[in-house]
């Protein structure tokens, strides 16, 4: 599946809509004269409004049959209700372009009067186009920032790897899918994404690094951070929890344990636990609740962190019909 929004056109403004349908219409009148000049003008001008402000619209994807996580994330940006309302605005104003032409284009009974009414229907054409540039500001603000989500495929087995600040996340995800080179980074408000990839016996799986969303509790997140938190447990198949027992990462290990708490609530798959940093200590971490132990430095029991969160995503991918058993 495809970044749904990466296509996204360019937003016109209402003055370069008007720019546009007007200075063609103009051209359109200079090709013949009278009654029919001003009648080729609106008919142009009405034209070109509406099927721009129409293309404004139906270039967004239908927003209630997109996936979940991408749902969730184009919420999280500006709100899907929100979007909604500005694009029914601006189907509105194309609509409304278009009454406006049929309103006027039997009445141009001389060239004087058609010259009038072809200039009192511009008016209101523009004052319409004019009524709806904050929802065309707001398109296109929505359209920037959601071209440049993440491309995160859902139906790819995908690990989430959580914890606070420091504490050796971007660090793995790195070293495990160095070999394929294809770890990016994607602004997301404050945030920012981290996706990278390796293959293990033909199946593609995604790690996900969430620096910003997922490495302090709920409390302390504002909503735009907890919506893209939502939109992550549509993807997740498993997650990853990184402790750091040494303190090194600059939070007591309490804390960390409430994350690992707060995440493990909010995540209905499994939840691994990673202490970090094993190469600063003089012997393994004592407690039972830590499920492995690794230091992203050296390498140590990096594979193993790695092998069970795959094992824990139990992915088995579909198979052609005639190769089943």
């Amino acid at each position: 599946m495809s970044q749904p929004f990466e296509g996204l056109p360019t937003t016109p403004t209402a003055d370069e809509l008007l720019d546009q349908a007007f200075s063609r219409a103009a051209r359109a009148g200079r090709a013949k004269s009278g009654v029919e000049a001003q009648q080729s003008m609106l008919l142009t001008a009405a034209n070109v409004l509406s099927d721009n402000l129409e293309h404004v619209v139906t270039a967004w994807p239908d927003i209630e049959s997109l996936d979940p996580f991408y749902r969730d994330l184009a919420d999280a940006v500006g709100g899907v209700d929100a979007l909604r309302k500005q694009l029914n605005e601006v189907g509105w104003a194309g609509r409304k372009a278009g009454e406006i032409r049929r309103e006027y284009e039997g009445r141009f009974a001389d060239p004087e009067t058609a010259r009038k009414l072809r200039k009192q229907a511009f008016a209101r054409m523009a004052d319409v186009v004019e009524e709806v540039d904050d929802d065309l500001a707001a398109i296109a603000e929505a359209r920037q920032e959601l071209r440049a989500l993440p491309e995160i495929n859902p139906d790819e087995p995908t690990i989430v790897v959580a914890g606070y600040p420091n504490v050796g996340k971007s660090t793995f995800v790195n070293r495990v899918t160095r070999a394929d080179n294809e770890t990016d980074s994607y602004p997301f408000t404050t945030t920012q994404i981290h996706v990278g990839h390796l293959e293990r016996e033909r199946i593609r799986y995604q790690l996900v690094d969430t620096p910003g969303l997922l490495d302090r509790p709920a409390a302390d997140r504002n909503a735009i951070e907890s919506q893209a938190v939502s939109a992550l447990t549509h993807a997740a198949d498993a997650v990853l929890v990184f402790l750091d027992p040494t303190g090194e990462c600059g939070y007591p290990l309490s804390v960390q344990w409430d994350l690992r708490a707060d995440i493990a609530a909010r995540f209905d798959v499994p939840v691994l636990t990673v202490a970090t940093m094993r190469d600063k200590l003089d012997a393994d971490v004592a407690d039972n609740r830590v499920d492995y132990q690794m230091s992203v430095t050296d390498g140590n029991g990096v594979t193993e962190a790695l092998d069970a969160a795959i094992g824990a995503v139990g992915y088995e991918p579909d198979l052609p019909f005639d190769s089943r058993p």
